[in-house]
């Protein structure tokens, strides 16, 4: 670059940039090309900019470098730009949960859906700005609390993929079928097998295979009856339990119960840092009794865990031998609260001193929307949210 003059003017930058003062070196030559410059500002120390001088022709040209670390995006600017942002649909009956999942995260816009029916009773259902999905990652909440239910949720289930969408994912917190089922004569049908085939046949998006997010899966086995054109992701709620009996003021007193092996299996690597009490079923002629089998419940808060209530008998035999080898407090958690016809009124409070006719907590999560609707306010019941698990599923 041929040698140029020193400008004899400040050159003049937008009103609407910081003020920027522009100094020459002292004892400057007319070779010299660079002119430094500092941002200076009432609330931050001075950075230094430099001012490259390009004049392989008249009129000079300038080029304002800032410092480097204005050049690198703020930790904000890069999370926001890096952020999925889901549009979350829900049936009726999981507006609820749908709202407090909203809640926590701002990439979360709920979406409506309006459920009606035609005069046979089939469903009658509309997607509202079924185009402004297009490109987005769409996730759908389902509850399938009856079979009256599933065909209309499993109608938008099958629609919502094919708007091309970006991804899509099915939130089924509670996967219900199964609960009971036993193969034990030939003829038996594994509906839990029936329902996981139906869901495996979601469209593919334009992202690929729809994800599956399910919390405590009640058979273990059930994990393997989906096929490969849906992801399925099995989440637990014992992560929560963790929080809230940490909260308490007993919690250096706290013992874990499990009704059966079949919740020791499931439960026990996750709450291993508790002491433990594991009960069984025997058989005694016609009936069938918990005993304890390992663990001394004696002296301490015992918390019964499993994975979901039907009609609480086994909970209510568990809390009876807990009390009778010495617990002095008895509390329960399920991750799903079923209570088919109203079951939970067989479940008192303890109020103190009295663990064998009642309980001091009994925790089930918001899976079964009817169920949180029935126990509001009355203890010994208390709801633990999944919001904050499945907002976090659903930006994996």
């Amino acid at each position: 670059m041929s040698p140029i003059s020193p400008p004899q003017s400040v050159p003049s930058f937008s009103s609407k940039s910081p003020s920027k003062t522009l100094t020459t070196a002292p004892n400057s030559t007319r070779s010299c090309n660079r002119i430094h410059c500092e941002l200076k500002k009432a609330s931050a120390a001075p950075q230094k900019w430099t001012i490259d001088c390009v004049s392989s022709t008249d009129p000079i040209h300038i080029i304002l470098k800032p410092p480097n670390s204005a050049l690198l995006p703020s930790p904000m600017d890069s999370s926001l730009k890096n952020s999925k942002r889901v549009c979350l649909f829900y049936c009726s009956e999981m507006r609820d949960l749908a709202e407090r999942i909203a809640s926590e995260s701002d990439a979360i816009e709920l979406r409506s859906i309006t459920w009606r029916t035609f005069a046979d009773g089939f469903p009658n259902l509309f997607i509202s700005n079924a185009q402004g999905v297009r490109g987005q990652h769409v996730a759908f909440l389902a509850s399938f609390s009856s079979p009256g239910v599933i065909f209309e949720q499993l109608s938008i289930i099958y629609a919502l993929p094919r708007l091309f969408v970006s991804s899509f994912t099915l939130i089924l917190p509670f996967f219900p079928t199964g609960t009971s089922e036993r193969m034990e004569d030939e003829g038996d049908v594994a509906t839990a097998f029936t329902l996981a085939r139906i869901l495996s046949n979601i469209p593919i998006s334009m992202g690929g295979p729809a994800s599956l997010v399910i919390f405590d899966i009640h058979a273990l086995q059930e994990r393997f009856y989906f096929g490969d054109n849906v992801l399925p992701c099995f989440e637990s709620g014992i992560p929560l339990l963790l929080n809230r009996l940490q909260s308490l003021p007993d919690s250096d007193n706290i013992t874990i119960a499990f009704p059966d092996d079949g919740a020791w299996k499931r439960f026990h690597k996750q709450l291993q840092h508790f002491p433990m009490v594991v009960c069984a079923k025997v058989r005694e002629g016609d009936q069938r009794i918990v005993r304890i089998k390992e663990g001394d419940p004696k002296g301490r808060h015992v918390v019964i865990v499993d994975d979901l209530v039907q009609s609480g008998g086994t909970l209510i035999e568990c809390q009876k031998v807990l009390a009778k080898h010495g617990a002095t407090k008895i509390s329960a958690y399920v991750t799903h609260g079923i209570f088919p016809n109203k079951s939970w009124q067989r479940f008192n409070h303890d109020k103190g001193g009295n663990p064998e006719n009642g309980m001091a907590y009994f925790w089930i999560t918001d899976s079964c929307p009817e169920t949180v609707k029935q126990v509001k306010n009355k203890p010994p019941f208390e709801v633990i949210s999944l919001a904050a698990a499945i907002a976090s599923a659903l930006h994996i």
